[in-house]
């Protein structure tokens, strides 16, 4: 009888090593973009006239004040209702502005990321995080005041901007820039107070993070890497470090583990929606509803 509640306990053990395994594996290295050349991708120093003046108007707009009448509005309304593979088609007709690496569609972009990512053996969760990344460009279709506040890096309001922004010097046109509050290090916040309690600039980062984080069954990584992913001066470049907290610590790997995903699985090979489409749909049957409000 104690061998075998010994050999019992054994295989409980090993299932617990590999469920714990499963947890972490979206922490790995990624593997897909090893051959690809990384300088080739946010050239903005290189970028086309679209995308300088397209940083221009955001940083001279992107105000505290915007951003809190952007939130108001948001809990206002219900855009629209559909489900997540009807919104990707809806995006289809979008091109974005402030992107130096790609023309290509929309719904090819999310599922160039979410194949990526299964390729690398990655979790269903973060596979489905890829597929949905970006849907809160619908934003542009559902009345926006351009793309300026949808597209982009994003950043903190209410506080100095980063200098490691891309385009820095151009917020000298933003009037939050030369307030006597806004324009210092910590403005309106606390040190360390969590990116949680701070205002990012609006966009389809904060507006997707909002509308699913009480719409999906996704994981506290999945809903930072969907709030995050665009926050670049944060996870790519280091900036905040004196806002941020430990539990921001905690999904900044996260964050930056799905980055290259987003990044260089934009030169590869083009996708087939539709034969794509049945896996997909499973994936989107696990985590929301049937119906989303956006």
């Amino acid at each position: 009888m104690h061998a075998v509640l010994t050999n019992l306990e054994a295989a409980s053990d090993a299932v617990d090593e590999v469920n714990a395994l499963k947890g972490k594996i979206w922490d790995l290295e990624s593997h897909f973009d090893s051959s690809k050349d990384k300088t080739q991708f946010r050239r903005y120093e290189e970028a086309c006239d679209r995308v300088k003046n397209f940083y221009k108007e955001q940083h001279a707009k992107q105000t505290f004040e915007f951003n809190i009448n952007a939130r108001v509005q948001f809990h206002k309304n219900t855009r629209a209702r559909m489900g997540i593979w009807e919104a990707m088609e809806k995006l289809n007709t979008l091109v974005d502005d402030s992107d130096p690496d790609t023309d290509v569609s929309q719904i090819e972009h999310l599922l160039q990321t979410a194949e990526a990512i299964r390729r690398d053996g990655r979790p269903e969760w973060m596979q489905v995080v890829g597929l949905v990344h970006d849907l809160g460009k619908l934003l542009y279709l559902f009345g926006s005041e351009g793309q300026w506040d949808v597209v982009g890096d994003t950043f903190v309001v209410g506080c100095k901007f980063s200098d490691r922004i891309i385009y820095p010097d151009t917020f000298d046109a933003n009037p939050d820039s030369k307030d006597t509050i806004f324009s210092t290090d910590y403005g309106v916040y606390q040190p360390n107070c969590g990116l949680e309690n701070v205002m990012l600039s609006w966009g389809h980062d904060e507006y997707l993070y909002h509308v699913l984080k009480n719409q999906s069954t996704l994981p506290e990584e999945g809903l930072a890497i969907i709030r995050y992913h665009s926050f670049y001066p944060w996870h790519r470049e280091g900036a905040y470090s004196h806002l941020t907290n430990t539990a921001d610590e905690k999904v900044l790997a996260a964050v930056r583990a799905f980055n290259p995903y987003d990044l260089y699985s934009k030169s590869d090979n083009p996708v087939d929606p539709e034969a794509l489409k049945p896996y997909y749909s499973n994936l989107i049957e696990k985590y929301f509803p049937e119906v989303i409000e956006w």
